[in-house]
């Protein structure tokens, strides 16, 4: 999409010459070359005047190769800089800049109409001492008169580019040659005119006047000599006193046409040889041309001169109208350039959507493409900007926000530079990332040396300009450098996470976590989620097929449905899915391969098996409900796509796509490969995250049973499986949803018996906890009724009794019924497939009807007791 309403029906056939040189060296001598080249030089001096020229100009050079860089790389369209930088660097950086750079361009068009107005009142108004008109001094001065001729000015500025933009383009040559001829006159009038003095009057204040008469001495040695040092002193516009920071600020208005050349982009016939080679060559003769006048007036004129005339080339001029034309060509067609770049800036900005309803309008164009409304919106905001009455009260405004936008545009090309992506390959090669930072610190430096203040609010406008596009995330297609820079980081930072040098002080859950239908398991990946710690959380999931039979790779298309997924459910959370011939074989490989160098998946959390029908959470979320049924993402996912993606939830007639032994063996390689083991029951019945978890009065707790309930004769509370489930239960405990939730422990103990070893046991207990710093309340349950339907120890082959399993089930529902969520201990699997229906059965009947559990096995040590 590009800035303009009609660029593409426009043929391309402006060459370097007429589409940049043009307009960018009329843009750079506009109203400070005829009106403020002898106001620099007499307060700064040629030796800082000079100073200050290559100061200038050393700062956009530096930002013209970041150009040159940028606007190469790749087919330019129209739109100007705004079109290369925000769809070389996303919506932020393109948004951020393109609106510094509309607010610049409409700053500097209230310097060129004041300058204009200014120059007119020079020759068209009254002796402010005199209260006759005399001659052509007709029109009375003032500020509200100032304001008022500035208006007019600019309603003319309006009506042409409403009108007849096209007026200024095919006269932008002509004009050029009147400021030519304007300037030779100039540079030839020393050797004619003979010296001559002048009588100058100001008035400060209502009544006070003052009077001087200085000198111009042609091309005099001495005059040259008072010339060069600096002399700052009152300025008789504005009655405040100069110094360098202030002349450098009206002084650098006159370099900030640089992009008038790129903004042309939309009509060159081969804009990336164009824009670098135009920009480089007006830049240079624009230089070469300051330089002369600094050397001219400094060795001709006397310094009053030049401090108390701001149009002192009329004075010295071998026919003053040479200069007068010049000046009134040179300002209005900086005036209206400005406008009409920065309507077109703000026309790509509304057609981009990036600010929303506040520049919708500025969309619209008429019949011929012309954007009426931005040229109106632009219009409103110049008006404001005439009321300072001044030109050198606003040039510090102009001054700064150019130099920001040359800032941001070096940081673009430094982020691009840094970001090392294959595709950044300009064919202007004379750039680095050296000169981008180069270019950066010397342009944030010179706005504080002009004004702290200005430059201050100008870096918190961009700042919050960034933050306001960065959350509101505008759809585009441009491609985003902020995730170029990320990928270069975090690539560099993985590189430096070495598994070796893990330390258990530092372990968090990394959790790769299994899903077969997320309609039925929503809550299990918002529950992991809480649970993760600030770790890795991966959603698996098993495409079952074999791609040598297949045409194409099924799971890719599938990304981006798992993704939006993630988005609607609000979790941190990678996808990784792979295509395999079983569900065990495609976990094992996601065991083995998801994840990078240090960050790897250490648990794999599972949904229970069982023969219950599970619900559909699709049909219970708001978030998946009808009323958001027109919403879609920025990716091409919209509600109906995604509910259509994920199949119904398993029903009576469905067939089970994975076998009581296939799922028991997918826990046994888990085990094997090192990794800790959670399977989740009941999880749908934990309320919506948005509800809480205090869904009623009675769900504030987080149960653990860290004994192996399976096998009371081997009951021990500190093994490795007991204390990763104990740490697993703190983790959630930290959680901002679960942080006001009770953490219980529950001991179970024979206290009928005749060993009462027990007693030390809990102690021992107690203190351990004190040690790993868990605060928890511990509940001691005397479960010998239970404990006596065991039928000696568990090995492996012999049947728990249906009674005792029976038994512990009451006991946990007894205990438990009011937790939110329950940890328990997940024996080892059987080694032998053929005991793995039993095992399962052990664990429905020992789960039943509990509500929300977590089965954990763990095999990682993950405590520490060590400072």
């Amino acid at each position: 999409m590009t800035g303009e309403g009609s660029p593409k029906s426009t043929p391309r056939k402006l060459n370097t010459f007429f589409g940049v040189m043009v307009p960018t060296i009329l843009s750079m001598f506009s109203i400070v070359l005829f009106l403020r080249t002898g106001f620099v030089v007499g307060h700064a001096g040629l030796l800082h005047g000079l100073l200050m020229l290559f100061v200038a100009y050393f700062i956009i050079s530096l930002t013209i190769l970041s150009i040159c860089a940028i606007s190469t790389n790749g087919a330019v369209e129209g739109g100007g800089a705004y079109f290369m930088i925000s769809r070389s660097l996303g919506p932020e950086f393109g948004g951020s800049i393109g609106l510094m750079f509309y607010l610049a361009k409409v700053c500097a068009c209230g310097v060129y109409v004041l300058g204009l107005v200014e120059a007119i009142l020079d020759i068209f108004g009254k002796d402010p001492g005199s209260a006759e008109s005399q001659g052509l001094h007709v029109l009375p001065q003032g500020y509200w008169y100032t304001v008022l001729y500035s208006s007019l000015v600019l309603l003319l500025c309006l009506v042409v580019c409403l009108v007849g933009a096209h007026i200024y383009a095919k006269a932008s040559f002509i004009i050029l040659l009147v400021v030519t001829v304007s300037l030779i006159s100039i540079l030839i009038s020393p050797l004619i005119l003979s010296p001559q003095h002048f009588n100058i009057t100001h008035t400060f204040g209502n009544n006070h006047t003052v009077t001087v008469s200085p000198g111009y001495t042609g091309f005099n040695g001495t005059t040259l000599k008072n010339n060069l040092g600096p002399h700052y002193s009152l300025d008789y516009s504005t009655n405040t006193m100069m110094s360098f920071a202030t002349v450098f600020a009206v002084m650098f208005t006159s370099c900030t046409g640089i992009m008038a050349g790129a903004n042309m982009s939309g009509e060159l016939k081969n804009p990336s040889e164009s824009i670098p080679k135009g920009t480089i060559m007006a830049v240079a003769y624009t230089f070469t041309v300051y330089v002369l006048l600094y050397l001219l007036l400094s060795s001709t004129c006397d310094r009053l001169l030049l401090i108390n005339d701001y149009a002192v080339f009329q004075r010295i001029n071998v026919w003053p109208p040479f200069v007068t034309i010049g000046v009134y060509c040179a300002s209005l067609s900086a005036a209206m350039c400005s406008m009409i770049g920065a309507s077109r800036i703000l026309h790509a900005l509304a057609l981009d959507q990036l600010f929303g309803l506040p520049l919708a309008p500025a969309a619209v164009t008429s019949s011929s493409g012309n954007p009426w409304v931005s040229v109106l919106y632009t219009w409103g905001l110049v008006q404001c900007t005439l009321f300072a009455g001044q030109l050198n009260v606003i040039a510090g405004i102009v001054t700064v926000f150019y130099l920001l936008a040359y800032a941001a545009v070096d940081l673009a090309c430094l982020a691009l530079e840094w970001a090392s992506a294959p595709n950044f390959r300009p064919t202007f090669q004379f750039f680095s990332w050296h000169t981008c930072l180069l270019g950066i610190i010397s342009c944030v430096v010179m706005m504080f040396v002009i004004n702290p203040v200005y430059s201050s609010a100008s870096i918190v406008l961009l700042l919050l300009l960034l933050l306001f596009l960065h959350y509101r995330s505008p759809t585009s297609s441009w491609g985003y450098i902020s995730q170029a820079l990320i990928f270069h980081q975090v690539r560099k930072y993985l590189l430096m996470l070495d598994s070796r040098k893990d330390h258990v002080k530092f372990w968090r859950p990394q959790v790769l976590l299994m899903v077969a239908n997320p309609r039925s398991s929503c809550q299990l990946i918002c529950f992991v989620n809480q649970l993760k710690k600030g770790g890795l959380f991966v959603l698996g999931h098993v495409q079952i097929g074999d791609l040598d039979v297949l045409p194409a790779d099924p799971v890719q298309p599938q990304y981006n449905f798992w993704l939006s997924l993630v988005d609607k459910l609000g979790v941190k959370a990678f996808v990784d899915l792979t295509l395999s011939p079983s569900v065990r074989q495609g976990t094992q490989h996601l065991l083995r391969i998801t994840g990078l160098g240090g960050m790897k998946p250490n648990t794999l959390v599972l949904g229970f098996y069982d023969n219950c029908y599970p619900e559909d959470y699709f049909l219970q979320d708001p978030v998946f409900c009808e009323g958001d049924r027109g919403e879609g993402d920025n990716f091409g996912v919209d509600l109906p796509s995604l509910q259509a993606h994920f199949q119904p939830v398993r029903h009576a007639e469905s067939p089970r796509a994975l076998q009581p032994e296939e799922y028991v063996s997918i826990i046994r390689d888990a085990i094997k490969m090192g990794k800790n083991v959670c399977l989740g029951r009941y999880f749908f019945q934990l309320p919506p995250e948005s509800k809480g978890i205090r869904g009623n009065d009675n769900v504030d707790t987080i149960d653990v049973w860290p004994t192996n309930l399976l096998s009371p004769g081997s009951a021990s509370y500190a093994d490795v499986s007991s204390l990763f489930m104990l740490q697993m239960a703190c983790v959630l405990n930290m959680a901002n949803r679960w942080r006001r939730a009770r953490l219980r422990i529950f001991v179970c103990v024979e206290s009928e018996s005749e060993d009462q070893g027990w007693l030390a046991k809990e102690e021992q207990f107690r203190e351990l906890l004190g040690k790993l710093r868990i605060r928890a309340a511990i509940k001691i349950v005397a479960w010998d009724n239970v404990a006596r339907l065991f039928r000696g120890p568990n090995s492996e082959g012999q049947k728990v009794s249906e009674g005792f399993l029976c038994g512990v089930n009451a006991l946990l529902r007894e205990h438990s019924s009011t937790a939110a969520v329950r940890f328990l201990y997940l024996p080892h699997p059987p080694s032998s497939s053929e005991l793995s229906q039993q095992y399962l059965t052990q664990l429905d009947t020992l789960t039943r009807d509990l509500g929300p559990t977590l089965l954990i096995h763990g095999v990682t040590p993950v405590t520490c007791t060590e400072l």
